[in-house]
């Protein structure tokens, strides 16, 4: 899709000669985010500057029905952010402001394009803790986490982006700008305008500016490394450890091979895999209170000696912790350095991951392919890597998409859902009559339609082809 000379001139008005780009490099950049091989490179890029000019853009793009993606830091998985008809790619990455930290309400008014970590470590700063931590948390934005309701690893304690989002301001694609609730603990005036724009994936509206929740920090933790000889006990530890009575601040499950492929990939790291471990469960919990967190340690110790393990490592100095994060938030990386692949979200009742886990691996044989398994073990939200390794391009084209299908309908059918966490964007859309009716699909596109009658904002994802 070609812009014409006038359309042009009118959004160079907007944001200025200097924030606006047509050339291929510029525009190839911008056309691909995390989510495989996929490029889809806007007609142009623009990278506004506040509110008021997004509110301009959008009006044009309005009037003349020309599709806009927003685009954050482009560390997604599910193509959110691809540009499938072309047309204008709005950088958001000027909109890089932490406005203020209320100390007083535990509050954060930000920037969409706010890196997650470095809003993490200026509250921390201030004694505030802001727990949603993606493993990309080092280079995602806040607005793309509010996009994708993201989790990560302390979900399983502390909840997700949802819990902690309070207001909102947006941009609605006929240019109206709003704030879409109240800076209050609570609310129940009128429908959550709020909760409907986080996960929406920028299909209605552009957020620039929210309002966050913050916690008190906890000054403690314990980290522990538990190997199990078999995956699948590791998956049933980790429910009995809920059912014991203790809520780790995280619970994460890695593979043999994901972390295997982690240490080769990362320098630095020392921890000894025998051969016979199958997987491991990566067991933190935090408090204020050392004893206390060492009797939950040992608690979870009780737990986990009731399967076949070898001997825990326990991370006694904040430089282990460290690299035993920095292993755990490597694994996607490492996966992709290692193969071609295509990354599953795929999430289930905690107690239902022994019999995910054995039914993924079972697909896998029956359609030829490997898969690493990984993920937020603690909340059900398990990671499928699906390996090309020496697969033919004819079965990697039209064999695996019937297996992720299988793995949905698995997944699904023991009462999860096709994502936790990464959102459905363009490359899971196709599978949604899956985890829905027509009616449940037909609802969402209805509210669709009222926000966005022209269907400009980010078109092409969450929704099916054909309903």
């Amino acid at each position: 899709m070609s812009l014409n000379p006038e359309i042009i001139q009118k959004l160079t008005t907007i944001v200025g000669e200097h924030y606006i780009f047509s050339d291929q490099e510029t525009r190839n950049h911008y056309g691909h985010d995390e989510t495989e091989d996929y490029v889809f490179p806007p007609s142009v890029v623009l990278k506004p500057a506040n509110a008021q000019e997004i509110s301009a853009i959008l009006k044009v793009a309005n009037d003349y029905k020309i599709p806009t993606t927003p685009i954050g830091a482009r560390t997604g998985l599910s193509g959110g952010a691809l540009s499938i008809y072309q047309g204008i790619g709005l950088s958001m990455e000027r909109f890089n402001k932490i406005i203020e930290i209320d100390e007083q309400n535990l509050q954060v008014t930000v920037e969409p394009a706010v890196i997650t970590q470095v809003l993490r470590e200026a509250v921390a700063e201030k004694g505030l803790f802001y727990p949603v931590d993606p493993s990309s948390m080092g280079s995602c934005w806040i607005g793309g986490n509010i996009a994708e309701n993201s989790g990560g690893a302390r979900a399983v304690k502390y909840g997700v982006t949802k819990d902690y989002v309070l207001n909102l301001e947006v941009v609605l694609p006929n240019g109206a700008i709003i704030w879409t609730g109240a800076n209050t603990l609570k609310n129940s005036t009128g429908y959550n305008l709020t909760q409907l724009m986080v996960g929406s994936e920028g299909t209605l509206g552009v957020i620039t500016k929210a309002v966050l929740k913050l916690l008190p920090k906890n000054n403690h933790n314990v980290l522990m490394l538990v190997p199990f000889y078999k995956a699948n006990e590791a998956c049933e530890a980790v429910s009995a450890i809920f059912r014991a009575g203790i809520v780790p601040s995280a619970l994460e499950f890695m593979e043999r091979d994901a972390i295997d492929w982690t240490l080769q990939f990362v320098e630095g790291i020392s921890v000894t895999i025998k051969p016979e471990h199958q997987a491991h469960l990566l067991i933190e919990v935090d408090g204020n209170y050392p004893e206390i967190l060492m009797q939950e340690a040992e608690k979870i110790m009780t737990v986990v000696e009731q399967f076949e393990i070898d001997e825990v490592l326990y991370a006694d100095t904040e430089d282990e912790k460290n690299a035993l994060w920095k292993m755990r938030r490597s694994v996607a990386e490492a996966v992709k350095a290692n193969s071609i692949y295509k990354e599953e979200d795929t999430v289930v009742p905690r107690f239902m991951l022994p019999e995910l886990l054995s039914g993924i691996k079972k697909i896998g044989a029956k359609y030829g392919f490997k898969s690493v398994c990984y993920g937020h073990a603690g909340d059900g939200n398990l990671h499928v890597n699906i390996i090309k390794g020496d697969m033919t391009d004819d079965n990697w084209q039209t064999q695996v998409p019937l297996g992720i299908r299988e793995i949905f309908e698995l997944t699904v059918s023991l009462k999860g859902t096709l994502s936790g966490e990464h959102g459905i964007g363009y490359v899971q859309k196709n599978f949604m009559d899956i985890a829905f009716s027509r009616t449940h699909l037909e609802l969402m596109e209805s509210i669709k339609r009222v926000f966005d009658p022209n269907n400009i904002l980010n078109p092409g994802k969450i929704f099916p082809d054909e309903l």
